[in-house]
């Protein structure tokens, strides 16, 4: 009796953190204007923003709202790293991409600790979910779960215009 009660206790545990590919805003829509936290709202405080252990200060600089408005592409990441291996490396991979493409691209992490506000507007339940938004505020490609460097990679550089 008690192994099949850890059995669905560990079963529940793994589907809280696993993305729902039938949740969330679809690629088309225009994605919703919300005010989420940022690094200075919480004055510099990352852990009244994040769970994630390594954050990088680019992911907290613009409310989400204010990103929308740069007219630049967004890669938007809800991830809740503080209980979810597939989400710290996720936001490993995403600091990387940050190196590369910051310039052209916003990066944006949304903790659902933190900003549920952003989960609830795009309608993401479980987590990593990864958005990414073009110049226009338009959804142009998401996927659930964990992404490869090169799904990634391709997503944004289409985005960007130089993908083949």
């Amino acid at each position: 009796m008690r192994q099949g009660v850890l059995c669905v206790g560990l079963l529940l545990l793994l589907v809280g953190c696993g993305a729902q590919p039938g949740n969330g805003l679809q690629v088309g829509a225009k994605a919703p204007m919300v005010k989420t936290k940022t690094l200075a709202d919480v004055d510099g405080d990352f852990s009244r923003i994040t769970s994630y252990r390594y954050p990088d200060k680019g992911m907290y600089q613009y409310s989400l709202d204010d990103a929308l408005e740069q007219g630049k592409p967004i890669v938007l990441e809800f991830a809740t790293p503080g209980h979810c291996t597939v989400c710290d490396k996720q936001l490993q991979m995403l600091k990387g991409f940050m190196a590369e493409y910051g310039d052209d691209v916003i990066f944006l992490h949304m903790d659902q600790y933190q900003n549920p506000e952003a989960f609830k507007a795009f309608n993401v339940m479980g987590d990593p979910w990864t958005y990414i938004i073009d110049q226009n505020r338009v959804v142009a490609y998401k996927q659930s779960g964990r992404m490869l460097y090169g799904e990634l990679e391709f997503a944004v550089k289409k985005v960007l215009g130089v993908a083949g």
